[in-house]
């Protein structure tokens, strides 16, 4: 009894993570040039709206990715047991992202973008963690 109380606590943990990861990504900050700023949310606010009208003008690596480990972990929020390969899935395709625009806020110097990362590195890092130490839960 005490090792499905642990299981199904690791679950609830672990799928809190996955909704901190979605929502930390969204507050990724992102400049470019001409004076150009945006929060990762509302560029994909602007996607979704392309995404209606013109699809093919969105289709890159890094639009479609993040939008599709954002939506797998999202996913497993209402899944009862969502498996590990789930997580790391969504965190990759997310992280992807957030590397890119990481590596990008250290080149450019830039605090705010460098600042707006820390939050999604610091729950991937728990979460990594999480899903190392977490046994395999047997199917019934």
């Amino acid at each position: 009894m005490n090792s499905m109380f642990q299981s199904s606590n690791a679950l609830i943990s672990r799928k809190g993570l996955h909704l901190l990861l979605v929502l930390t990504s969204m507050i990724v900050y992102l400049e470019w040039g001409g004076g150009n700023q945006s929060f990762l949310v509302e560029a994909e606010k602007e996607l979704f709206i392309k995404l209606l009208s013109d699809p093919l003008s969105v289709m890159h690596p890094f639009t479609v990715l993040p939008l599709v480990g954002q939506f797998l972990l999202m996913a497993s929020l209402f899944m009862k047991n969502p498996p590990k390969w789930l997580s790391w899935l969504g965190m990759g395709c997310i992280g992807i992202l957030v590397f890119f625009i990481l590596f990008v806020g250290l080149l450019s110097g830039s605090i705010k973008i460098i600042g707006s990362t820390i939050p999604f590195m610091l729950f991937l890092t728990l979460t990594i963690r999480q899903l190392r130490m977490m046994k395999s839960i047997p199917a019934n």
